[in-house]
């Protein structure tokens, strides 16, 4: 049996707050929000999630050590945020989204927040609408208030999919949120508007998401240079062997 363990530095609650996985996956996307929200409202580290099949590394920030997978909260807005630099492997996936679930239950929180991201292709453009699925009828119901458009038909895989379905069975609001990133990099633009739909999910939140667009333009100018200077030396594409 798998076990993911959480050690915590400091004991806090968040009745009625909001918990946001922040684990991996498609253009780092989730990744980069999460980081993103740690650094803009400086929220406190509080705990450390640990497992014998995570990676064997620390990771150093402010010279200090720190766990590849983190808890950090802020009280003001009764937030909580899980963090991880590595993607877990598949078996672990839902070990993860169990105890996650059950730290958010235990604090006392009404909302869990989790994201899958699909790859997005050069032909479909940057327009794009965040879509939303809810465990309950309570989360399905915030998501319309909010103005999220909600999924009719698909299927939410990894750790996403197992907080919806154990959210479901535990009458617990989780909220998946369903964007486009493009895989080939760390996708800022993407982390952008799943943060600007955070900021309608939890009240009284508003995190200035400018510096993550300009970083995204900033991404697809090297990555336009790049290709413009890899162009002359394409191999031709009439070649027979």
């Amino acid at each position: 049996m798998v076990r993911v363990e959480v050690k915590e530095f400091k004991r806090i609650g968040l009745r009625a707050g909001f918990v946001l996985d922040g684990f991996p996956s498609v253009g780092l996307a989730s990744t980069i929000a999460a980081n993103y929200l740690v650094s803009s409202l400086k929220m406190d580290q509080v705990a450390a999630l640990d497992c014998d099949y995570f990676p064997p590394v620390s990771m150093i920030y402010a010279s200090k050590p720190k766990f590849p997978a983190r808890v950090y909260v802020d009280p003001s807005y009764r937030l909580a945020v899980f963090i991880s630099e590595f993607s877990p492997a598949p078996f672990l996936n839902r070990p993860l989204a169990k105890t996650m679930l059950g730290w958010s239950l235990e604090k006392g929180a009404s909302t869990m927040i989790t994201s899958m991201f699909l790859p997005l292709g050069e032909a479909e453009g940057e327009q794009f609408d965040i879509l939303g699925v809810g465990s309950t009828e309570r989360a399905r119901e915030r998501l319309g208030a909010c103005g999220v458009r909600q999924l009719d038909v698909g299927m939410i895989a990894g750790i996403a999919g197992t907080l919806l379905n154990e959210g479901r069975w535990a009458e617990f609001d989780v909220i998946c949120l369903v964007a486009r990133a493009r895989p080939e990099i760390p996708d800022a633009r993407a982390a952008a508007r799943i943060i600007e739909t955070l900021d309608k999910l939890i009240p009284d939140m508003q995190v200035d998401v400018k510096p993550l667009y300009e970083e995204a333009e900033r991404i697809e100018e090297r990555l336009k240079l790049l290709r413009k200077q890899a162009s002359p030396v394409q191999p031709p594409t009439n070649l027979y062997v």
